[in-house]
């Protein structure tokens, strides 16, 4: 079981399912709320339990120690992040979650070319059929 929940797949996976939920829920939940409303009380719940979280775990100590450089890009990611979460609100409001969510997930293949342009990380052929699959799923779903 330890190696198991030592895995990245194992938690990949999961984030795979919560972001399903996330989808589902989220539809749910702004066909009847404003969208942009929708994503501040969703940032507040995850602000809220992640803080809780973090807090309980005596992690708060090591925030005075993150380096400059790793706090900019955190916050840059903070800020894609919010970005992402306000557009694909947004998106929910106005399509379907079947087929917001595919296209969404455009995202792997953009981090795929991001990592590989800027990052240096490196990936087989197959690999990269692998996410031009993802891409051609993500588009056969918006247009069908």
């Amino acid at each position: 079981m330890q190696a198991i929940v030592s895995s990245w797949l194992f938690w990949a996976l999961l984030s795979a399912v919560f972001a399903a939920l996330t989808a589902v829920f989220a539809k749910a939940g702004v066909a009847q709320v404003d969208s942009d409303l929708a994503t501040w009380l969703r940032t507040l719940v995850v602000a809220v339990v992640l803080g809780a979280l973090v807090a309980l775990a005596g992690k708060l100590r090591g925030l005075t120690d993150i380096p400059g450089r790793a706090a900019l890009f955190l916050i840059l990611s903070g800020l894609a992040t919010g970005a992402s979460w306000l557009c694909y609100f947004r998106a929910l409001s106005l399509g379907d979650a079947a087929r917001v969510a595919p296209v969404d997930k455009l995202s792997v293949v953009l981090v795929a070319v991001f990592a590989a342009a800027f990052l240096g990380e490196m990936l087989s052929p197959l690999a990269w059929a692998g996410v031009a699959l993802i891409g051609l799923g993500a588009a056969l779903v918006a247009l069908g």
